[in-house]
C-alpha cells in the first residue's frame, strides 16, 4: 500500500472574511467564498484545486460560533471507517464519523494522541 498524502487543509477562526483576506493577500491565494457557508475554498496555485499538480487545496472560513480556532490538514484515504479503527486501535479517538456531503466530499475527522485534530478524506 503506497503512503497516504495530504490533500487539503483548513484554517478556521473566529472572522472568515479577515482570514481569508489576509491569507489571500499575503500568499497571493485565490479564495472564493462565493457559497452559503462563506467558505473561502483556496486555490493557491492556480490549478482549480487539482490534487497532485504540486500544491494542495484548503480552506479559509469562519468557527461556528463559541467553536475555537483551529488548523486541520486532511489526508486521502480510500476507506476513512478503516483507518478511522486502526487509529483508534493506536490510540486516537474519532472526533466526527465518516460524513458524506452530497456531490462534496466524504471525510471524518479524529484527534490524534496529543489531542491534535486531523482530518481523513475520501479519495
Amino acid at each position: 500500500m503506497a503512503a497516504a498524502p495530504v490533500v487539503w487543509f483548513e484554517v478556521i477562526g473566529q472572522d472568515g472574511k479577515k482570514l481569508q483576506n489576509f491569507y489571500s493577500k499575503a500568499f497571493d491565494w485565490k479564495i472564493n467564498a462565493d457559497n452559503p457557508m462563506n467558505y473561502g475554498m483556496v486555490d493557491a496555485a492556480g490549478n482549480g484545486n487539482d490534487v497532485g499538480k504540486g500544491s494542495i487545496g484548503g480552506g479559509v472560513g469562519a468557527a461556528q460560533p463559541g467553536s475555537p480556532n483551529y488548523v486541520t490538514f486532511y489526508i486521502q484515504v480510500n476507506d476513512p471507517d478503516a483507518y478511522l479503527k486502526k487509529i483508534e486501535s493506536l490510540g486516537g479517538k474519532t472526533i466526527m464519523p465518516t460524513t458524506e456531503i452530497p456531490n462534496m466530499v466524504t471525510f471524518a475527522l479524529f484527534a490524534d494522541p496529543e489531542g491534535n485534530t486531523v482530518g481523513l478524506v475520501k479519495g
